[in-house]
């Protein structure tokens, strides 16, 4: 099923064309990686401040260092009064299949955590011809894709028989290149009450859209579906995405803008310093806090979504309304 959604947030569009939201996810094709990218840039400003405020001089430690994470399954609410840190603030419950058939033996303490140092990866290494590109006129940030990674290779989908991957999550879906457009809200504001999140939450400037934290029956995808080596995949649309952070995008610094919710906030990695990571606990009920980063080349304090290593790793709920096309991610 494929959505054509136009949605709009204060003086704000979105349009995502062909956006699936569906149950399974996985690929196949190959062609050689060659991104264009042209970057209009002007300094943007939040305008409110968010709940929590980063402290640089604050040492907030590795708390996940042995790389042993928590499993998020069904760790959601729908209802705004009960968002809160850790837990997604879903549109609606997951009534879906869910993608991986079986637990992989990186499941730890009766599958209360997860131990991803022995995850496996989908094998394979396949270029593509990426597009992507972004420019700002007036309040609105525009961001054109097709979706294909610009600066790193995928697996190859549909999950192989061969693959050790295989046994456990037998993703039967292509990449495929897509056409989506983001407009958003170029200065977005804090509102008084966060939005809930419909499935995908934003795109990355990797040209790669990403997706919330569950796959389509509501369990941790980041745990049980198995993702490619750059920690993405398809799902029925042939859509890539991610759902946690990709291993391929190398700088994670917490002031470094690396995507865009689609309320039209930064999203930025955990990193303050050497052994200094962000984690859920140090974040608000949407996964975000509010500090300095460079946006559009300019040093600006603004709130922004941080992605962490741990569950629910991104956008948790929206910060300034965003609506979305109804579903379930795979």
């Amino acid at each position: 099923m494929t959505h054509r959604a136009t949605t709009v947030f204060g003086i704000a569009a979105l349009t995502v064309a062909l956006v699936t939201i569906s149950a399974a996810c996985s690929s196949s094709d190959s062609s050689k990686n060659s991104g264009s990218t042209t970057t209009t840039t002007k300094a943007a400003s939040s305008g409110s401040t968010g709940t929590l405020k980063l402290d640089p001089d604050h040492d907030y430690g590795s708390k996940y260092a042995d790389g042993i994470l928590p499993v998020g399954d069904n760790k959601y609410v729908t209802d705004a009064d009960t968002a809160k840190a850790g837990v997604v603030y879903l549109c609606h419950a997951p009534n879906g299949t869910a993608g991986a058939q079986a637990a992989g033996p990186w499941f730890i303490n009766n599958g209360t955590e997860y131990d991803i140092s022995k995850k496996v990866a989908v094998e394979g290494k396949v270029e593509w011809d990426a597009s992507y590109s972004m420019s700002i006129t007036g309040d609105q940030r525009v961001i054109t894709t097709n979706d294909l990674p610009r600066d790193h290779t995928t697996g190859e989908f549909p999950v192989q028989p061969t693959d050790p991957a295989y046994q456990y999550d037998r993703n039967p879906n292509h990449i495929a290149a897509q056409s989506l457009t983001y407009t958003l809200a170029a200065s977005p504001k804090v509102a008084t009450t966060p939005s809930c999140v419909g499935g995908e939450a934003g795109v990355m400037l990797t040209g790669v859209a990403l997706f919330d934290a569950f796959d389509a029956g509501g369990r941790d995808a980041g745990a049980w579906e198995v993702q490619d080596g750059c920690n993405g995949h398809p799902q029925m649309s042939s859509e890539y995405h991610y759902h946690t952070l990709s291993s391929c995008i190398h700088d994670t610094s917490v002031n470094t803008v690396i995507g865009f919710a689609l309320d039209g906030f930064p999203i930025t990695g955990p990193k303050v310093g050497t052994d200094n990571i962000l984690t859920t606990s140090d974040l608000d009920e949407c996964h975000g806090i509010t500090s300095t980063v460079t946006l559009d080349g300019t040093s600006v304090e603004t709130y922004h979504y941080v992605m962490t290593e741990d569950f629910p790793y991104s956008v948790s709920c929206f910060r300034s309304p965003a609506n979305q096309a109804p579903g379930r991610p795979g």
